[in-house]
């Protein structure tokens, strides 16, 4: 069962995961070492998934950033493998979700201009198997990333 200190050190870590295991338990009122043990436990049963860095696409040349939503032809259970399995192959596919809704998947891709993205909409979204429509979307403005989960009580 998380706690209000798990909480404390799960959003500490989730804004700054370079924190040392000291400073997080400083925060929180910990000792190091307890600090720790509670985060092994948290990784242990899968709350932490796994520590990553946070790259800032605009200053990585993609300056443009896709949400499309893609039907398929059917919703068997070959077809929706088929579509996630290649979807998964491909690292332009930075998002793939199943949703409820008139589109069975919605993916996000980012490219540096609208030409890429069309290279990118005809050879690889249009590609993938058992695609029959297309919808995109540009993102015009980000107000605001995902900038983790809120640690609430369970």
């Amino acid at each position: 069962m998380i706690d209000e200190i798990d909480r404390k050190i799960l959003t500490l870590l989730q804004s700054n995961c370079r924190q040392s295991i000291a400073e997080i338990g400083d925060a929180v009122g910990l000792s190091a070492s307890a600090c720790h043990r509670r985060i092994g436990i948290l990784e242990k049963d899968g709350v932490i998934e796994r520590y990553a860095a946070r790259l800032n696409g605009e200053k990585l040349g993609f300056n443009m950033t896709f949400y499309v939503e893609v039907t398929l032809e059917g919703q068997s259970e070959a077809i929706l493998s088929a579509f996630e399995k290649a979807a998964l192959a491909r690292p332009e596919v930075l998002e793939c979700h199943l949703m409820t809704g008139i589109a069975d998947y919605l993916i996000k891709v980012a490219a540096p201009d609208t030409k890429e993205y069309e290279r990118l909409y005809r050879r690889v979204i249009a590609a993938l198997p058992h695609v029959s429509r297309i919808q995109s979307a540009l993102v015009m403005k980000t107000v605001k990333r995902w900038g983790g989960y809120p640690p609430r009580k369970a």
